[in-house]
């Protein structure tokens, strides 16, 4: 029988002979802040140069966040010294975050799960043991099994987030034939992408930043938020003088950067919008053409806006009614290169659906789509189409979904799903009893509204099994942890950004005994006996087939690092072909009045603090990713931990200055954190940065520094869009 040893014991550097490798390698990288910056090499063949012996620049993909910028990573003898941005990728044009430089400490980190893990002790006890690959698949196979067999595919759930693998996850549950899929969405971003697919048709048209005369963000903050090439575009659009306007209660670090900052109260922006509207059809300043071509439902919007002057406004978002008439006029004089910014993380009030609604809305008055510097159609029609499998027919999915879509949340598309919904009926065992749930690159357990309900539910389940590559909180309470390599030691399915092909591939061999994704899930297939799902031998093999259509190998792509396709044909007559029941930009939304709902956008008040109590705000830094770094030890050298941000004004009430330890309290937990004091924010409200407060003793950096905004977060969802309302939870502060 194996031995069971601790997380210390377990990776402790005699325990692991590999380990010390990579302990070594870490030592000989420590030093990468005071290197030089390299020749960048030109030309599609950079990924093959040498620039000495035994050193080579390899081209892959960064996955530090979501946006997958390209990365040109420098090899001396097999150890990697810097990763540079690759100029010849559009997410980035050569330069990289400070999440994406500190990739290397990531990839050398000594809490890395090194190899496969089979719980021995409590869930959440520590106590694991050392398995084999073929153990751990064969052990997590049994237990999707018996749960099958038992009960269902349905009393399994499956989650990931956003990555290059998760079209492959999302087959391996189809074919296992569960219903219950979930993803970070309902967490971030399910009010704008519901508001402008029930408005435009596509879930999230891109911004012109390059032609943009004025643009209007609400709590949008890429200039910590980052969205690589966005940010650098955000940033040359001020820099060249178009106007720039922030709506946020915090004055956030674009703010900074902003022409004008409005401290909105929080969950009143709608009613700035509607305003702005209502100035806009009174004064005759839409594009009139526009809006008789392509919306229909003007009418009943004039209707319903008809009340909602800048003096009503003023009265619930607290800016003056004379700022809203202005910025509604020269929003207007600047159209069509004028944008109210579709946002991003929007789960904020149960109202944001309507927010962004009204932000549609107001694009569309000014006829901005796909005009120099408006909102630009969705592209996928016009990017390169890659190779795709073949596979069986999936088996009908049987049951309902446990997280409530439809039967709960009608208006939610499938492929969103409402996380926090299925933690809660989890727990209530309705509408069936949950089993088991699958989990990859996601933390639950930190990023779900109420933490310890998150760990009640995981307690009680028959079966967790987690893929990662790091002991994440949720990995911590798992029953089986399945390694990943990190994305320097590892391929994923390709990327077509347009006409370019993008390749991510190992730029040095794995360091320990873990696997790509890609062959988790194909592995866990064969032992399933889904195997036909997934039908590729390897990775090269599944690269190879979606390579197919093109006249390029696997190899020329890897020595290249992308491929552009050539005479791609262009097609912008469909730009104006809008996916609604309309056929066109629905201002009043049809289906939304086949649901019973209001069909334009609409005000509803959103609740206020009581006395004593303050908006808790969460926000992202530029340091950190979500859930994902904060045991990375570059980064936590210049952002080490959050803290609660209180105006100055309640600072002095209570007697606390800046680095006082203050307590945090909702009707979901209490925590503790430091105070930074300051005049940026509005005296009514509390910010904190998100993913800090890990539980998990494998993150030996990260644990217990700072605090959760989970544990506070209470569980509030908006009916229509799913997004959990984050900024409806309200907080006491004391002093420790």
């Amino acid at each position: 029988m194996s031995k069971v040893y601790t997380w210390d014991q377990l990776f402790s550097r005699r325990q692991f002979i590999k380990g010390a490798t990579a302990g070594a390698a870490l030592g000989a990288t420590a030093g990468l802040g005071l290197l030089a910056p390299e020749k960048t090499f030109a030309g599609d063949n950079r990924s093959a140069q040498a620039t000495s012996a035994g050193t080579k620049m390899v081209t892959t993909i960064c996955e530090q966040c979501v946006w997958r910028c390209g990365v040109i990573a420098k090899v001396e003898n097999g150890v990697v010294k810097k990763l540079e941005g690759n100029p010849d990728h559009p997410n980035n044009v050569g330069k990289l975050c400070p999440r994406g430089n500190a990739g290397i400490e990531t990839m050398y980190s000594p809490d890395r799960v090194k190899f496969p893990l089979i719980r021995a002790g409590a869930r959440g006890s520590g106590l694991w043991r050392r398995a084999s690959w073929d153990e751990a698949l064969s052990y997590t196979a049994d237990q999707m099994k018996k749960i099958k067999d038992k009960y269902g595919a349905k009393a399994m759930m499956f989650n990931s987030t956003d990555n290059l693998s998760q079209p492959f996850f999302e087959i391996l549950l189809k074919a296992y034939g569960s219903p219950n899929y979930g993803t970070q969405r309902s967490l971030c971003f399910n009010a704008m992408t519901t508001g402008f697919l029930y408005t435009y048709g596509v879930p999230q048209p891109g911004t012109d930043y390059k032609n943009c005369k004025y643009m209007i963000f609400t709590g949008r903050n890429l200039a910590e938020g980052i969205s690589n090439n966005e940010t650098q575009e955000m940033i040359e659009m001020i820099a060249r003088g178009a106007k720039v306007v922030v709506l946020d209660p915090r004055f956030s670090k674009t703010a900074s950067k902003a022409t004008e900052w409005l401290p909105t109260r929080p969950g009143t922006d709608s009613a700035f919008f509607l305003a702005m509207i209502n100035v806009i059809i009174n004064e005759k300043l839409h594009n009139t053409k526009f809006v008789t071509t392509y919306t229909q439902g003007f009418e009943d919007l004039v209707t319903e806006v008809k009340d909602y002057t800048p003096e009503w406004a003023e009265q619930k978002c607290e800016i003056p009614a004379e700022t809203i008439r202005r910025i509604a006029r020269e929003f207007a004089a600047a159209a069509p290169a004028a944008i109210a910014h579709p946002n991003w993380r929007t789960s904020n009030f149960v109202n944001s659906f309507q927010t962004e609604r009204a932000i549609a809305v107001l694009n569309a008055l000014m006829g901005n789509w796909a005009q120099p510097g408006g909102l630009i159609p969705d592209q996928e029609i016009n990017t390169a189409k890659l190779g795709v499998l073949s596979h069986p027919p999936f088996p009908p999915a049987q049951g309902m979904r446990l997280d409530g879509v439809p039967w709960q949340y009608p208006m939610v598309p499938l492929s969103y799903g409402v996380i926090q919904t299925m933690r809660d009926n989890i727990l209530t065992g309705k509408p069936y009893e949950a089993k088991g749930w699958l989990i990859s690159r996601q933390n639950p357990i930190l990023s779900i509204p109420e933490r310890q309900k998150t760990i009640n539910a995981f307690m009680k389940l028959d079966f967790v099994a987690v893929i990662d590559i790091q002991a994440s909180d949720t990995a911590y309470y798992a029953d089986v942890i399945l390694p990943e390599s990190s994305y320097l030691e590892r391929y994923d399915g390709l990327i077509p950004i347009g006409n370019k092909i993008f390749i991510r591939q190992p730029v040095i061999e794995p360091l320990y005994d873990t696997k790509s994704s890609l062959m988790i899930y194909k592995e866990l297939a064969d032992k399933l006996g889904l195997g036909d799902f997934l039908p590729y031998k390897d990775e090269k093999d599944l690269l190879a087939r979606q390579l197919k259509p093109f006249p390029i190998s696997l190899e020329e792509l890897q020595l290249a690092g992308h491929y552009v396709v050539q005479n791609m044909k262009i097609d912008h007559s469909k730009d104006f072909e809008f996916q609604t029941s309309s056929g066109k930009i629905e201002i009043s939304s049809s289906i939304m009045a086949q649901m019973g709902k209001k069909a334009v956008p609409t005000w509803n008040e959103p609740p206020r603090p009581s006395a004593d109590h303050y908006y808790l705000l969460t926000g992202k830094t530029a340091q950190h990713s979500q859930m994902f770094t904060q045991n990375n030890r570059w980064l936590l050298e210049v952002f080490p931990e959050n803290r609660a941000w209180l105006h100055t004004s309640v600072a002095a009430k209570l007697g606390v200055k800046t680095d006082d330890e203050v307590v945090l309290e909702s009707e979901a937990g209490k925590v503790s954190i430091k105070a930074n004091v300051t005049e940026g924010i509005r005296p009514d409200c509390i910010f904190m940065v998100g993913g800090f407060g890990h539980v998990s003793k494998g993150l030996k950096s990260a644990y217990k520094r700072g605090a959760s905004d989970s544990a506070l977060h209470k569980t509030i969802t908006d009916p229509i869009s799913g997004g959990s309302a984050l900024s409806e939870t309200f907080v006491t502060v004391s002093k420790a």
